[in-house]
């Protein structure tokens, strides 16, 4: 039986409908693939704006509108309390919204929100805020995160809040997840991912971006590479899945760097992209056979939606772009700007255009930019918002599903649908509801049913209630797929004790002799919480995995990452045993002793103490203005950005200024090595509000976190280098760096 279909709401008889007033947009500029249908469902004067969107149970679009952002150039009501968050409904049911109501109003900026827990989690810098909900009004507002997202540039703060399967919450541009437990809400390290937009696949992993490159992504799951502190994972997470960036606009295109050789062609046309914002894996159900799980990319510079195929193989993933000459959906529309796109209950994708000319901060804007802008004049192009849906062609509606209505059997029958958006929706009813009276065939689920995602979400909805234990673990993880036996055993972690250590070391030894891909990934990844119950059991499992991985660093950084506090004894336990040769992993276990003991930890976790140093100046300028590209902890960014720890370009601090102030043309050596990336790295030379003392501050921070040889400028020596313009008069390249340095 289709339970979808089941559930669904019966409509109001057509005789008895009121008529609506429902606004008629043109998209005769638009070209979607074959198959497919797109159609504005809201528009203004509904809603200006929108950022981000999210269904509730009753699949309503809740809407987060940033009106105060970049009404012109100067972006002049960025501070002013003009933003909302409105909840849109169809009132007469022909898929078309007709009706807004405000749900909160007065707000600074919010850029994203989430249904969970029976209310609604929502941004507004600096806070993240949850309240419930009674009568589509809020009450009892508390703050989940005082600190979420610093003041600043509102293209370079924490925004997502995607519920991932794992029923914990998490956020692009961020290294924080949330959840709330017994009415209490933790919140905990974890990788710092992407810029604009968050996403997940069935099997429960992440993917992201930042301007330049439209897919990143972690190979897995989250946070099973970071629970060593002193162990900082550079394969597993944080990924390029594609190298191609190319886009395929229908026209001219304006962007801000447009005259930096190669971004446009000869005809003015973007070649790859430069402001790519939110995506989604599409987990409907409904799109023809080869959608399932590729992933959608707004390429708002472009007026453009791009679609991705993603290929799994166990212990990565790969992507590559659908085709090479043209995209899903695009537009001559230059209005049309796409910043997010969301799976829906009833299996399509829902767009949301902000339908603003300039969407670049002002902060940023450059002189070529804002030249070109004076004769096509994008910056007038505000109070518009709309939100399109895509779907196949001749698709029948779906009516929404009231979850609220549904007892918790139907829930429970609800983890099998197609529908990944209905699968996430009944397993958190279910767990947040506590609807422990079907807690029997919920566990018949996990172990019997032959739907292996209805599987994974069972044992969630179970691991919400607290209703696991190590022998049902034990059980599911001899008889799942190798994707079920994955989340098994990072479950079973918390059952690692001394009475369960016999059971598990035959448990482990026969899924070792499977030699499956994702078993093998996994288990390196729960080994070292098991060692530290009974090294003498696991250290054989874990030599194992060593030496039948050890050419594939993701499974090492796996099996190292669970080491923490263990390593000195592992050390010994290893050059205790007379057929012990490998003297890579002796060199590897001591280089975490060595950062053990100079304190040396992956930035994620210094957050708190980086969070009381961003007080100072410098820290708050480098985290608002410079971490998007060069990370929190100096790291860089493939194709982006060059790191920073060492840099022969940070030791010298007339060099600094110089790149800080005027911009940075690839490529660049570091240490050495060549680094590539697509964008020039732009200056603050014309930016009103850095001033000389901004710039001071930002080399002194920077000079101290990334070098070992801290050091300043005065700010007459930055007013100085103000008037040292490159050749150019673009950015400078590191040929005429070095050229003035010897002057």
């Amino acid at each position: 039986m289709n339970y979808t279909r089941f559930f669904i709401l019966i409509a109001l008889i057509s005789s008895c409908q009121r008529a609506f007033d429902e606004p008629e947009i043109s998209l005769k500029d638009y070209q979607i693939e074959a198959g497919f249908d797109v159609e504005v469902i809201a528009s203004e004067p509904l809603l200006i704006a929108p950022v981000a969107i999210d269904f509730d149970a009753k699949g309503r679009i809740w809407v987060a509108q940033m009106p105060g952002y970049m009404n012109d150039l100067l972006g002049s009501d960025e501070d002013k309390p003009v933003g909302s968050i409105k909840i849109l409904e169809d009132l007469d049911n022909d898929g078309i919204i007709d009706h807004a109501k405000t749900f909160l109003d007065s707000l600074v900026m919010p850029r994203a929100l989430a249904h969970v827990y029976g209310g609604l989690l929502y941004a507004e810098p600096p806070y993240l805020y949850f309240t419930t909900i009674e009568n589509d009004k809020p009450v009892n507002r508390v703050i989940v995160d005082s600190l979420y997202a610093a003041d600043g540039n509102p293209e370079h703060q924490p925004n997502g809040l995607l519920l991932n399967i794992d029923n914990w919450i998490y956020n692009a541009k961020s290294n924080f997840r949330y959840q709330r437990k017994n009415g209490v809400w933790k919140k905990e390290p974890t990788t710092f991912r992407g810029q604009w937009g968050i996403s997940n696949d069935n099997f429960g992993r992440l993917y992201y971006n930042n301007n330049s490159q439209q897919l990143l992504g972690d190979h897995v799951l989250p946070n099973r590479l970071i629970r060593n502190p002193h162990f900082t994972p550079k394969l597993g997470v944080r990924q390029r899945l594609t190298k191609d960036q190319r886009v395929y606009p229908l026209h001219e295109t304006l962007v801000n760097r447009g005259y930096s050789p190669g971004v446009l062609n000869a005809d003015s046309i973007l070649v790859n992209t430069t402001a790519a914002a939110g995506l989604a894996v599409y987990r409907g159900g409904i799109f023809p056979d080869g959608y399932q799980q590729n992933v959608f990319v707004s390429i708002p510079e472009g007026n453009l939606i791009k679609r991705n195929v993603l290929t799994f193989f166990g212990d990565s993933t790969g992507a590559e772009q659908a085709w090479t000459d043209k995209e899903f959906l695009a537009s001559k529309d230059v209005g049309f700007r796409p910043v997010n796109i969301n799976n829906g209950p009833d299996g399509n994708l829902y767009i949301v255009d902000m339908h603003r000319g300039v969407t670049g901060h002002h902060a940023y804007l450059s002189p070529y930019f804002k030249k070109k802008n004076t004769k096509i004049r994008l910056d007038t192009i505000t109070n518009y918002g709309r939100i399109l849906r895509v779907q196949p062609t001749n698709a029948e509606q779906q009516m929404a599903i009231d979850f609220d209505a549904l007892n918790a059997e139907a829930l429970v029958r609800l983890l099998e649908s197609k529908n990944g958006w209905i699968r996430n929706r009944a397993q958190h009813h279910l767990m947040y509801k506590n609807k422990t009276e079907v807690l029997a065939e919920v566990k018949h689920l996990a172990l019997h049913s032959k739907n292996e995602l209805a599987k994974i979400h069972a044992l969630y909805v179970l691991e919400g209630w607290n209703a696991l234990d190590f022998n049902f673990l034990r059980t599911v993880s001899r008889n799942g797929t190798s994707q079920v036996i994955a989340h098994a055993l990072i479950l079973m972690e918390s059952f690692a004790e001394k009475g369960n250590v016999t059971e598990t070391k035959e448990l482990f030894k026969d899924l070792i002799s499977k030699e499956d891909t994702t078993i093998d990934l996994y288990l390196c990844s729960v080994l070292g919480s098991w060692m530290k119950v009974s090294q003498e059991a696991f250290l054989q499992h874990w030599l194992t995995l060593w030496q039948r991985k050890k050419k594939r660093p993701i499974y090492k950084e796996a099996l190292l990452s669970g080491l923490d506090g263990i390593e000195v004894h592992v050390k010994e336990m290893l050059q205790t045993r007379a057929s012990f040769d490998d003297p890579e992993l002796l060199k590897t276990l001591n280089g975490i002793l060595q950062r053990k003991e100079n304190n040396t930890v992956n930035a994620i976790f210094t957050r708190k103490s980086l969070s009381e140093d961003t007080r100072t100046a410098g820290a708050k300028m480098y985290f608002q203005i410079c971490a998007s590209c060069h990370g929190s902890n100096g790291e860089g960014i493939q194709g982006l950005a060059p790191p920073l720890n060492r840099s022969e370009h940070v030791a010298d601090p007339e060099r600094l200024a110089l790149i800080i102030l005027h911009g940075l043309q690839g490529p660049v050596h570091v240490g050495g090595t060549k680094y590539e990336f697509n964008l020039a790295m732009p200056g603050l030379l014309r930016n009103d509000e850095i001033s000389d003392k901004n710039i001071a501050d930002i080399i002194a921070y920077v000079t101290n976190a990334f070098s070992d040889d801290p050091k300043g400028l005065k700010q007459q020596q930055i007013k100085k280098l103000r008037t040292e313009i490159p050749k150019s008069g673009m950015e400078y390249t590191e040929a005429e760096l070095l050229e003035f340095v010897k002057k």
